[in-house]
């Protein structure tokens, strides 16, 4: 009696098409409210209110189905699971729906729900809202009973059936992933090519991988798993040997593998299709003929049972034999499968009678590692954030995984060449780097990018274009653009008596962080500079594929070179290599980028200063000594006018007070050589070819590396160390703060001294504290007389900014460290650009 009364279960795909199928009073609604999201349903009688503000308007149903399948449409193709609620018992209005699943390359489900006729009249004919009478329910069910005996033909994934109203009121509807979605699996992962039948070579492998190669078997004790690629069979000298060894992975839970073409046709062969013997086949067959019929049937099974492609690390990682586009990533349809198993040809053969590959890797631009195989490379490379591990092994090359997510790649060479290939292994991978990579569809339009460090950061579609109209026409080659530094946020507005800056402030703000330790940098009155130098340019055009012959590039945070003239700038890098020489060998790298700030400030912001500050000094200069000794002729002869010559003599401290400020910062520039007392002030190693020092090191291990550099162009930043638990040191670093300040110093930059825990946001990278002095040049010559007004300044939008432009930075640097294509670089820098047009006081 509970076997009978246990509820009905049916799956439908977790991403996807569902269809209900039901005569109008069927309860389809009631049914859709109940088992899905209400975004989730898209609904016949609500496009058709859409479009008429009537949802019983017929005469509207040809506009209200073009709105249901745009929406359909657009849906799908963000992998969203939808489902329709229309009566759909006719043929067509079904097949136009399993067209746009098959267009979007999603599973499509029907369910129908088969009720009485009566009861369909019944529920119809208690609602004033339905005005047609019972002859529509009656041929709406006429269409379904015929719709019923083909329905399965249609193109449906499965056709559920629900019989009665207890049975559509009572079932359990659950989500069923499909095959290739396996996001739920993290890894860590070691992605193994095309092996071809090479069953040594693939123990030789497994074994250098760290896994336990036993009998028919392998197990790594670090609980990590093996992709395979496809393509483990043919050609090569034991296929019974490889299928063995990875079909026991698989069971075992030790591996995954997706089919290859190779397979494919295998499977077809063995099912007794006629299928033409070559590429390898024969040798394949024949080996299989000599093992047991059980061995066989298993093996058939097995591959029968591959999928086209797997969908791994919550979306991260997709493994495909001969890779996969962005479009079809954790999609399902013969077209996904055919890209996967083969890759996209042009249509045309090669002098050797090969199909022409389509180098859909160089047009790559999606999220996701994917890593496949099937057409031979002398070498694995990455191409914009793919990779190819098929090197060739059964041809006398190489057997090649990836370790994921470690990015290396390991490879062991083939004991000897057990094919001849038809086409000799030759040139780089299809799709392989170009000497420009940025192009104007990566970074146009407002665009949302996910970011490890700074989340999801929208960059608005007019700040993207007033960026590229700067990396356009002003900046440096966009091929030494891996980075760009954030803006910075001050501390806290300060309460105290005649201050809007203090270090007290930075001190709270970080303790209540949570962090324990800071370290104090001198804050230089110069032009905030990134340079990226190379050894020399072999590197520079292996690494950064500019190959011109320069060595490097030092430019401004937007990314504009300093010197317009080529062999000032030229000359300028060539300084900055010479300087820093000796972390080449110092950090085993062949490339550096610093975080420095360039020195004299007028050397780059003469301009500014001359038309800016200098004519408020001098005005003020010339015009307020005047006044004032109008004002005492006038005192003399009686008139109270004692007030007003009291703030004009304020006025005019303020004046010589904002003159004196900038002027400290005006070195006078020798003649001859503008380069001549030029200096670098560098405080961070950003990156050391593949490592990202910006987060590994912690700042006081920067500042010792680049204070030990001897070289008379560089100029050291001076630092205190700050332990917030301690009074004594808070004590001593504001007065190293005083005495620097009031010594003409800019002021200091307070930086948690310790490398950030992975994955922590929200705590600012840096704080600068300026001093009151300095404060001038900023507020204006008299800006300590409105300081009630100037500590109600809003920092919240500049703080978040500061966040959102030091992570996209550290994002770019990272991906360009750890290999990916520059093109990705790109996109982070750009919008670290086109973020700074955020309306935002520039005084911040």
């Amino acid at each position: 009696m509970a076997e009978r009364t246990r509820p009905r279960e049916i799956a439908v795909p977790a991403m996807g098409l569902v269809v209900l199928v039901g005569v109008s009073g069927s309860g389809k609604s009631t049914f859709a409210a109940r088992h899905f999201l209400p975004t989730q349903v898209i609904s016949s009688d609500t496009c058709r209110g859409l479009v008429a503000d009537d949802e019983n308007d017929q005469s509207a149903t040809p506009d209200a189905f073009d709105v249901l399948h745009y929406i359909v449409g657009t849906r799908l193709r963000r992998g969203l699971l939808t489902v329709v609620d229309a009566t759909n018992v006719q043929r067509a209005a079904r097949a136009s729906l399993v067209r746009l699943a098959k267009d979007h390359d999603v599973l499509v489900d029907a369910v129908v729900l088969d009720v009485p006729e009566r009861t369909a009249v019944e529920r119809n004919a208690a609602r004033p809202d339905r005005t047609f009478g019972a002859q529509v329910v009656t041929r709406q069910h006429r269409d379904l009973r015929r719709s019923l005996r083909g329905l399965r033909k249609e193109g449906f994934r499965r056709v559920h059936v629900l019989d009665g109203v207890e049975q559509v009121e009572s079932v359990v509807v659950g989500r069923e992933r499909s095959w290739n979605d396996r996001r739920d699996l993290t890894g860590p992962f070691d992605v193994v090519g095309d092996v071809h039948g090479c069953a040594a070579e693939l123990r030789t492998l497994l074994t250098r991988l760290g896994y336990d190669v036993r009998g028919g078997g392998a197990h790594h004790p670090d609980g990590r798993t093996a992709v395979f690629v496809g393509d483990l069979v043919d050609r090569g000298p034991d296929t019974p040997g490889v299928l063995r060894l990875v079909m026991g992975m698989v069971a075992d839970g030790d591996a995954l593998c997706v089919s290859g073409n190779h397979e494919a046709k295998l499977v077809r062969a063995l099912k007794g299709a006629n299928v033409q013997v070559s590429h390898g086949l024969a040798e394949s067959l024949e080996q299989l003929a000599a093992e047991p019929d059980e061995f066989r049937d298993a093996a058939l099974g097995f591959m029968d049972r591959l999928v086209s492609h797997y969908v791994l690390d919550d979306g991260r990682l997709v493994v495909a034999h001969a890779g996969l586009k962005e479009a079809y990533h954790g999609r399902s349809s013969s077209r996904v499968r055919s890209f996967a198993l083969y890759g996209d040809t042009t249509g045309e053969t090669d002098e050797y009678g090969l199909p022409v590959r389509y180098p859909w890797a160089q047009e790559y631009r999606g999220a996701a590692t994917v890593v496949y195989g099937h057409t031979p490379v002398p070498r694995a490379e990455w191409v914009n954030g793919t990779i190819c591990l098929d090197t060739g092994v059964v041809f006398g090359g190489r057997l090649t995984a990836l370790r994921y997510p470690e990015r290396e790649v390991v490879d062991v060479e083939a004991e000897r060449q057990h094919y001849e290939p038809v086409r000799p292994l030759a040139g780089s991978p299809a799709g392989a780097r170009e000497p420009t990579t940025l192009r104007a569809d990566d970074v146009l339009g407002t665009r949302w990018l996910e970011s490890d460090r700074a989340g999801r950061v929208k960059v608005p579609e007019e700040n993207a274009a007033a960026a590229l109209e700067v990396m356009s026409r002003f900046a440096v080659d966009p091929r030494w653009l891996v980075y760009l530094p954030p803006t910075m946020a001050p501390a806290p507005t300060s309460r105290r008596e005649g201050y809007l800056e203090h270090p007290a402030e930075a001190f709270d703000a970080y303790a209540a962080a949570g962090v324990e330790r800071v370290v104090c940098e001198e804050k230089h009155m110069g032009s905030r500079a990134v340079a990226v130098v190379c050894r020399d340019a072999d590197v520079a055009a292996g690494r950064f594929g500019v190959d011109d012959g320069t060595t490097g590039v030092v430019h401004t945070r937007t990314g504009r070179p300093f010197f317009a003239d080529r062999d000032q700038h030229e000359r300028l890098v060539g300084r900055v290599r010479r300087a820093v020489a000796p972390l080449f060998d110092r950090l085993d790298a062949d490339w550096l980028a610093v975080d420095a700030e360039l020195l004299p400030w007028s050397a780059k912001a003469g301009g500014l200063i001359r038309e800016q500050y200098a004519s408020v000094g001098a005005a003020a200069r010339a015009a307020l000594p005047v006044a004032v000794d109008v004002l005492d002729a006038a005192a003399a002869r009686g008139l109270d006018v004692a007030d007003l010559v009291a703030r004009t003599r304020h006025r005019l401290d303020d004046a010589t007070a904002f003159r004196d400020a900038y002027a400290r910062y005006c070195e006078p520039t020798p003649p001859g050589d503008p380069l001549d007392g030029v200096r670098l002030a560098p405080f961070q190693v950003l990156a050391a070819g593949d490592r990202l020092l910006a987060e590994t090191e912690p700042h006081p291990w920067h500042l010792d590396v680049l204070g030990g550099l001897d070289d008379p162009f560089l100029t050291p930043t001076r630092h205190v160390a700050v332990d917030l638990g301690s009074e004594a040191d808070r004590e001593a670093a504001t007065r190293w703060w005083l005495d620097l300040t009031e010594a003409g110093g800019e002021g200091m930059v307070v930086k948690p001294a310790a490398v950030p825990e992975p994955g922590r946001r929200g705590v600012q990278p840096g704080l600068k504290v300026r001093g009151r002095d300095y404060l001038r040049i900023v507020y204006g010559p008299d800006y300590t007389r409105s300081l009630d007004v100037l500590r109600e300044r809003h920092l919240g939008r500049k703080q978040h900014l500061a966040l959102r432009e030091h992570g996209l930075g550290l994002d770019a640097l990272d991906g360009f460290c750890r290999g990916e294509p520059l093109w990705r670089a790109h996109q982070l820098v750009f919008a670290v650009l086109a973020l700074e047009s955020e309306p935002v006081d520039p005084r911040l």
